[in-house]
């Protein structure tokens, strides 16, 4: 019995080599204690708040350790900040209010995350002996300084009151669904959902089912798998592989970052769901894009809805002439590139995203595009190259990669190749064939499925559910693989 008691409180402690994650086998425990308790709390919206908002902060600290102090260090910075603005009769005295938000807020960003960039940018890592610093990087510190900040600006705004119960507050910045890599949810959007009488219907039974099936057949079975299999070969070393094999470690990678990411987004969709919460839609087929601006309006679209509110208007957006409109574009996609990463690659990432958003605002690409189904068609495959071709600066671990991988695609392609690796890569190759298929899936089929599963019995959306777990178990690597937007 001594044994057991130890074992698990082994398993509830924090261990960095396994950080709490949607497709590990404990999160299936902790969810079903927290579905159980949730309901057992249904009527009491008190208790219900408490206890999800504990659950959030044990999911965090989970994750990233005693870091978890940081969401409660910014949310108290962020109460407190959108009091003093909704109170202050000056606007100055507003002003103050929210820049102590600003700096506190990006003042941790810029800490954890910034620090070792900045010094290697200035050459100071390169004179001085930094080691000792050893900054950990906790997880999601991006997504949920960017909520709790975002609260304080629309106050400010004259857009949202202060929410006056700190607990409430910390629940919406904590929620653990969506805590450590979206959707960036808005407190107009979540903050009323706490007052409201939770009904939670077979269809969004059904809904959420399917999100979470959803979710972890892209993560587990093809992201994960096609990426240690294949894609993660390829972007060691590229030079010793033919262009088609780097083309295609390319196609895989654009596959893998979407079945990665929007992953995570369905299932926490789905959980937040099954407790009573509705969490806005990040991701709706982006790779059906025509233009890089259609794509930013279906890719990650908490963060781009956030740049272009807090960022682009905030600089003038396009009020202000041509000229500054694209200067206000290619400096948002800058600093969006860098929320991404500590790393001068992302900025290019995102100057390259800035400069297509300008190109195609200047020639009136997205008004023409859709003029003829044969231009749509074609938008759409120059738009998803345009795309991967960006990702190779996004995915490379150095320049000099890059352009091995650049290289090789322009002067050593080998087309020949391509039935060896067909070969070479049976399974890898039908994971890709799947995943590309089902993304560019009308939305009236994957309605009809979300439909069926709907009206199934209890028992047979839990057999459903048991082989999916099954199907996951059996392309199961030797560790869980983390989600790739934990390190941004």
């Amino acid at each position: 019995m001594h044994t057991f008691f130890s074992n698990l409180l082994e398993q509830l402690k924090y261990n960095p080599q396994a950080p709490l994650l949607f497709n590990s086998s404990f999160f299936l425990f902790f969810f079903f204690f927290v579905l159980v308790f949730n309901r057992i709390f249904l009527n009491n919206k008190r208790a219900k708040v408490v206890f999800l908002m504990l659950m959030s902060i044990y999911f965090y600290y989970k994750s990233s350790g005693i870091y978890f102090y940081l969401v409660i260090v910014s949310s108290l910075i962020d109460y407190f900040a959108g009091m003093q603005i909704f109170k202050a009769e000056t606007k100055s005295k507003k002003r103050f209010f929210l820049i102590l938000s600003l700096v506190t807020n990006l003042g941790l960003l810029g800490y954890f995350k910034y620090t070792y960039f900045i010094l290697d940018t200035f050459g100071l890592l390169h004179t001085h002996p930094f080691d000792t610093l050893n900054i950990f990087l906790p997880v999601g510190i991006s997504f949920f300084t960017f909520q709790s900040m975002s609260y304080s600006i629309d106050i400010y705004r004259g857009r949202f009151k202060p929410e006056y119960d700190f607990i409430n507050f910390l629940f919406f910045v904590s929620f653990f669904p969506q805590l450590v890599a979206g959707p960036i949810v808005r407190a107009a959007d979540f903050l009323p959902q706490i007052h409201e009488e939770k009904f939670i219907t077979d269809k969004d039974i059904g809904r959420a089912m399917f999100l979470i099936i959803a979710g972890l057949l892209k993560k587990a079975v093809i992201a994960d798998y096609i990426s240690i299999n294949f894609i993660d070969r390829i972007f060691e070393f590229p030079a010793r592989h033919t262009g088609i094999e780097n083309l295609l470690g390319l196609y895989g990678y654009g596959l893998q970052i979407y079945c990665d990411f929007s992953g995570y987004s369905d299932m926490a969709i789905g959980l937040a769901l099954l407790l009573g919460f509705r969490l806005p839609d990040n991701f709706n087929a982006p790779y059906k894009s025509a233009t890089i601006t259609e794509l930013w309006r279906r890719w990650h679209i908490s963060l781009s809805s956030w740049l272009k509110d807090y960022l682009y208007i905030s600089m003038g957006g396009n009020r202000k002439g041509k000229w500054k409109t694209y200067r206000n574009l290619m400096l948002t996609m800058l600093l969006g590139g860098l929320w991404h990463g500590a790393a001068w690659r992302f900025v290019i990432w995102g100057g390259f995203h800035g400069l297509a958003l300008a190109v195609e605002r200047f020639f009136h690409i997205p008004d023409k595009i859709n003029k003829t189904k044969l231009l749509r068609f074609i938008g759409i495959i120059i738009t998803l190259h345009l795309w991967l071709f960006s990702m190779i600066f996004f995915r490379s671990q150095s320049y000099d990669i890059a352009f091995q991988m650049i290289h090789q695609i322009l002067f050593y392609l080998k087309p020949e190749v391509f039935w060896q690796w067909l070969t070479g890569y049976p399974l890898i190759a039908t994971l890709m064939v799947i995943g590309y298929v089902t993304h560019y899936t009308p939305v009236k089929v994957e309605n009809k499925i979300k439909e069926i599963l709907t009206n199934m019995p209890l028992p047979a959306k839990a057999l459903v559910l048991t082989i999916v777990i099954w199907i996951v178990a059996q392309f199961k690597s030797a560790g869980i693989q983390p989600f790739i937007y934990f390190q941004f």
